[in-house]
């Protein structure tokens, strides 16, 4: 039983130093002007030469390694690092192309299609307006069901909303 008391007390003794010097490992070292070892929990001054640095915290040293990589060792570092071009799989690469090829190939044909309806629309459009500009008595069926003949005001409707179809589908 003493022994098993004088081994905890030997571990618990361990884990209270280990506790207490990590703060220490948080300490700057560095060399003043006159040569002599300063400690310190900050930085030194901006005067202190990075050479006379002689110990830094674990994050400034990795920071200061940082800065102190040359630029091109750097982008050569990071070309190394980069990875390889990923292999391409040809029956994907022939599959993901005629997907493109017939993506566009039904662009091509609803375009054309559309422009096929608007040269009809304008064929309609122009023998509408002749038959307005013609004087010839238009009529029309209502809703009812009855027939019913332009007056001067609804054909200079008819002729401003034929003209606007001219407009957008004669081109």
């Amino acid at each position: 039983m003493t022994a098993m008391l004088r081994w905890t007390a030997v571990v618990l003794t361990a884990v209270i130093g280990a506790t207490l010097a990590l703060p220490a490992a948080a300490q700057w070292k560095w060399r003043d002007a006159n040569g002599h070892t300063q400690y310190s929990d900050t930085p030194p001054p901006p005067s202190i030469a990075e050479k006379d640095i002689l110990q830094r915290p674990a994050a400034a040293a990795a920071a200061a390694a940082r800065r102190t990589i040359p630029a091109a060792s750097e982008s050569a570092a990071s070309a190394a690092s980069a990875p390889a071009a990923p292999k391409v799989d040809p029956e994907l690469e022939a599959k993901r192309k005629k997907t493109e090829q017939d993506a566009l190939d039904k662009k091509k044909a609803d375009e054309a299609k559309s422009a096929e309806a608007r040269a009809a629309n304008c064929a309609r459009a122009k023998t509408q307006m002749r038959s307005l500009d013609s004087g010839v008595r238009i009529s029309r069926t209502n809703e009812k069901g009855e027939r019913e003949f332009l007056d001067d005001k609804a054909r200079a409707q008819e002729a401003e909303r034929t003209r606007e179809i001219m407009a957008s589908d004669c081109k």
